[in-house]
């Protein structure tokens, strides 16, 4: 593809601007005080939902009904699946699926303690999920509430399918998968704490959550592939948030896959 030399110089500025995006900045906030410091609230662990609203409380699980595999197996197996079996998720293993990515152990009045690393302990993510072919769930998109371990319904359109292969730049496979994990960041519960060192971090977390589905994903013979090539307006859009307070960082498809 050639450029214009105008339109090659945005691009150098563009690539510059990533690397350095990729560099640690953590001396910043040696003059930095953040709101923390300030005394402002600290932000919620978890979007708020109506007080009325309908909770689907998912099921408990046993770890060892889904230990098909040893971790050894797990790390050794974890591959990027794209094609699915035409076979429903358990409801019970979507539960074991989002406890694994950001399943909460334990709170405390100033954190939450997960089953995935956050730095501060901040968990900056909203776990939404596109369901497709779950038992006992209809069509939708979900929002995950980890502090009741429950989904709440966040949107129904007979389009979904449609829009989320639209918004992923036509990969016909997301549409493939009996769900679809979006996780967005809210910047600001890590900036509270750690200002302009926070985006950084934010995505490395996203990357910790992403591998434990991968290897959760392995205990339940079921694949996912991690998908940062999409429109950032029509996700954001998809779930219907703004873009700046909160915006689509990661997406993952899951499903069966054949034994190998």
């Amino acid at each position: 593809m050639n450029f214009s030399p105008k339109d090659q110089n945005e691009f150098d500025k563009i690539i510059s601007i990533g690397r350095e995006f990729l560099k640690s900045n953590w001396e910043v906030l040696e003059n930095y005080t953040s709101d923390q410091r300030k005394g402002v609230e600290m932000p919620p662990f978890e979007k708020p939902f109506p007080q009325d609203a309908f909770l689907i409380n998912l099921p408990d699980f046993n770890i060892g009904e889904f230990k098909t595999k040893s971790l050894f197996e797990a790390i050794a197996n974890r591959k990027s699946h794209r094609k699915y079996k035409n076979e429903p998720l358990k409801l019970v293993e979507l539960s074991f699926l989002l406890w694994a990515t950001q399943g909460i152990r334990y709170v405390t009045p100033k954190a939450t303690f997960r089953t995935v690393p956050s730095a501060g302990a901040r968990h900056p993510f909203e776990t939404y999920v596109y369901v497709e072919n779950v038992e006992g769930l209809e069509e939708a998109i979900y929002r995950y509430l980890p502090l009741e371990h429950s989904l709440i319904l966040h949107r129904k359109d007979r389009y979904l399918r449609e829009e989320i292969i639209h918004a992923t730049l036509e990969q016909e496979f997301v549409g493939q998968a009996a769900a679809v994990f979006i996780w967005t960041a809210i910047p600001y519960r890590t900036e509270w704490r750690y200002g302009p060192a926070s985006h950084k971090a934010i995505l490395l977390d996203a990357g910790h959550v992403c591998q434990n589905l991968y290897l959760a994903c392995e205990a339940i013979e079921a694949g996912t592939c991690a998908i940062a090539a999409y429109s950032q307006k029509l996700m954001d859009r998809f779930l219907g948030v703004n873009g700046q307070d909160e915006m689509v960082v990661y997406l993952a498809p899951v499903g069966k896959v054949a034994k190998s």
